[in-house]
C-alpha cells in the first residue's frame, strides 16, 4: 500500500498544495487510481462515499493539464456531476489542490447566472465542471465547443442513472473526441452503468475499495421504532441525549422538510433546510452556513446525500426509512468520514418494514434497535396515574361485586309508562 503522495509521482508544486490542505497519506482509492490516471489509462473507480474519491481524479488531472493552456470556449477537460452541490464541491477541490498551478476552471450549473458562465468560458478554461442539463443548454446555444476535451470524468454514475441523466451523458460523450481519456466513478455497478463503460471506455482499469454497498465501519447505526405523530418528540429526545455537534436530517418528502425545520427552530435548534426546488443561491448559502457552523441541523432531501463533504459531521438522522437501500448508504456516509467516528439514527414507523428489510439485506447486517422513552404531556401523565390507581393488581371480591352491582329503583305500583300515551298494554297493567 502506498504510504505517501510522493510515491504517486506527483509534482513538487502539487505535493506542496496537498500538504497545505493537511493531507499526508493517500486513501486506498487515491493510491490505486492516481497512478493509472497519470498513465492516461481509462479508469472505472468503485468506491463508497467518504473515501476520498474526488481527489483521486482531481489530483492527477491537475498534473496532466498543468503543461497546456485552454483556448476560448474550448475547455480541455470535462467533469460531469449529478447535482449542483457536488459540482460546487469538486470546484472547491480544484481551488484547494490547484492553488500552486495556473489552471482555470468554470462551474456550469443551473440556478446560476448563465451570462456570467458564458463570459468565463469565453476567456478559456482548463477544467469545466458541469451538470448535464446546463452543459447541453449552453452547447446548443453555441457557447461551448467540446472538440478539445482530453479528459472526461463521469462522477457518481449510479446517481446519474437514478436521476435519469444517462441519455444526456450518452449525448455529451458522443460530442467529444474519440481519443480522450475517460474516468468513471460510481458506488455501485448496475448493468446500465456497465454498458456505459463498455460503450465509452477503452480497456478500462477497474479499481475498487470495499464492497460498493457497505457502510463505513466508523459509523454506529441505530434505529428507533415510533409512530408518525411522535416522530418529532422522539427526534427531540435523541438530540437531547446524544452529543450532537451537527447533523444532516434526511426526509423522503419535501413537504416534511419545511415543517420539521420550523419545528426544530421553535424548539430552539439552529436549523436550515435544503431541497431541489429551492433557488440555487439559497441552497449554496444554506450549505455554506452548515459548513461554517452557523446552521447545526440541515434538514434535507437526497439532493444533499451524495458527495457533500462537511468535515466533522457527527450525526446523520433518517427522519424516514429511505425507499432505496443505496440512498441509506449514501445518507449515512455524510458522517464517519476520513476515519472519524459518527452516528446514524433512523426513525421507523408502521408500514416501513419492507424498506428496512431491504436496507439490512443490502448492508449485510441488522441495525441495532434502541428504545427512546417519550416525554408525556401533563394530561397524559395524569391519565396514567388515574389508570394505575383505578386498576390495582389484585382486586378484592367484595370491591368487585360492589362496583358491578347496579342500584335498583324502588318498585312503584302502576308507574307512569312513557311512549304509549293512554293506551297501556294489558301485560304492563
Amino acid at each position: 500500500m502506498t504510504e505517501s503522495f510522493e510515491e504517486l509521482g506527483l509534482s513538487p508544486e502539487l505535493l506542496e498544495s496537498i500538504a497545505a490542505c493537511g493531507y499526508t497519506k493517500p486513501t486506498p482509492i487515491q493510491a490505486q487510481a492516481i497512478p493509472h490516471i497519470l498513465m492516461m489509462r481509462d479508469v472505472v473507480g468503485l468506491a463508497q462515499t467518504g473515501t476520498g474519491k474526488t481527489a483521486s481524479f482531481t489530483l492527477p488531472m491537475i498534473e496532466i493539464l498543468s503543461g497546456g493552456r485552454a483556448k476560448a470556449r474550448m475547455p480541455r477537460s470535462l467533469i460531469l456531476s449529478p447535482t449542483r452541490e457536488l459540482a460546487a464541491q469538486i470546484a472547491e477541490n480544484f481551488d484547494q489542490f490547484g492553488q500552486n498551478s495556473k489552471l482555470t476552471k468554470a462551474l456550469l450549473i443551473g440556478g446560476s447566472s448563465m451570462d456570467k458562465q458564458i463570459k468565463i468560458m469565453e476567456r478559456g478554461v482548463d477544467v469545466l465542471i458541469a451538470t448535464p442539463g446546463r452543459l447541453i443548454d449552453l452547447f446548443e446555444r453555441g457557447k461551448i465547443l467540446l472538440n478539445d476535451i482530453k479528459i472526461l470524468v463521469i462522477d457518481e454514475a449510479d446517481r446519474m442513472m437514478d436521476m435519469g441523466f444517462i441519455p444526456d451523458i450518452e449525448k455529451i460523450a458522443g460530442l467529444l473526441p474519440m481519443n480522450r481519456q475517460t474516468l468513471l466513478f460510481s458506488a455501485t455497478m448496475p448493468p446500465e452503468i456497465k454498458r456505459l463503460t463498455q460503450k465509452f471506455q477503452s480497456n478500462p482499469r477497474e479499481v475498487a475499495v470495499s464492497p460498493p454497498a457497505s457502510t463505513a465501519v466508523t459509523v454506529e447505526q441505530f434505529m428507533v421504532k415510533t409512530d408518525r405523530k411522535s416522530k418529532n418528540k422522539v427526534l427531540g429526545k435523541i438530540l437531547k441525549q446524544e452529543k450532537v455537534k451537527n447533523a444532516f436530517i434526511f426526509c423522503n418528502r419535501k413537504r416534511d422538510i419545511a415543517s420539521l425545520t420550523n419545528w426544530l427552530k421553535k424548539e430552539g435548534y439552529n436549523a436550515g433546510s435544503m431541497h431541489g426546488d429551492m433557488a440555487q443561491s439559497v441552497r449554496t448559502e444554506t450549505l455554506e452556513g452548515f459548513k461554517t457552523d452557523k446552521i447545526r441541523f440541515l434538514v434535507c432531501s437526497d439532493v444533499a446525500a451524495r458527495g457533500i463533504d462537511v468535515q466533522g459531521t457527527s450525526h446523520v438522522f433518517n427522519y424516514d426509512v429511505p425507499v432505496n437501500p443505496d440512498d441509506y448508504v449514501h445518507r449515512i456516509g455524510r458522517t464517519g468520514r476520513a476515519g472519524e467516528k459518527g452516528s446514524a439514527w433512523m426513525l421507523m414507523t408502521h408500514g416501513e418494514e419492507k424498506q428496512l428489510e431491504a436496507i439490512q439485506k443490502h448492508i449485510g447486517k441488522p441495525i441495532e434497535v434502541k428504545s427512546i422513552g417519550e416525554d408525556k404531556t401533563d394530561d397524559e401523565a395524569s391519565k396514567g396515574d388515574v389508570c394505575k390507581s383505578s386498576r390495582p393488581t389484585h382486586y378484592k371480591k367484595k370491591d368487585s361485586q360492589k362496583h358491578n352491582v347496579s342500584k335498583k329503583k324502588p318498585h312503584k305500583e302502576h308507574e307512569d309508562i312513557k311512549g304509549f300515551g293512554d293506551d297501556i298494554p294489558a301485560f304492563l297493567k
